[in-house]
């Protein structure tokens, strides 16, 4: 009877390290993601400030062609586009969902 019993476990131990196992496996596996979505975000973010960072500012000088008398026949006007200041400029931080908007202020 105890060579019986010993050897009619009805798959229970295999049913528990199955178990055992899958909760391990299911575990490391959420570890792992969460640690690639912090590190996806981190470069993301890192895409972001290079972006921020461009100066976008252009200028050309005017020009005048020739000239009939004193008066040019043909010119044109210089043009200057300055690049201003954004929320993500000059490595502030642009978290402000994350860890709150800077000096309390909203756009800061």
């Amino acid at each position: 009877m105890l060579k019986t019993f010993w050897n009619d476990n009805s798959g229970l131990i295999i049913s528990t390290e199955l178990v055992l196992i899958l909760t391990i496996c299911v575990l490391s596996a959420i570890v792992g993601l969460s640690s690639v979505v912090l590190s996806v975000n981190e470069e993301l973010l890192d895409s972001a400030h290079a972006i921020g960072v461009l100066n976008q500012s252009f200028g050309f000088t005017g020009f005048a062609g020739c000239t009939k008398g004193t008066n040019p026949i043909s010119y044109t006007f210089g043009a200057v586009n300055t690049d201003g200041i954004d929320d993500c400029d000059c490595n502030t931080s642009c978290d402000m969902i994350a860890a709150g908007a800077p000096n309390g202020s909203v756009g800061g």
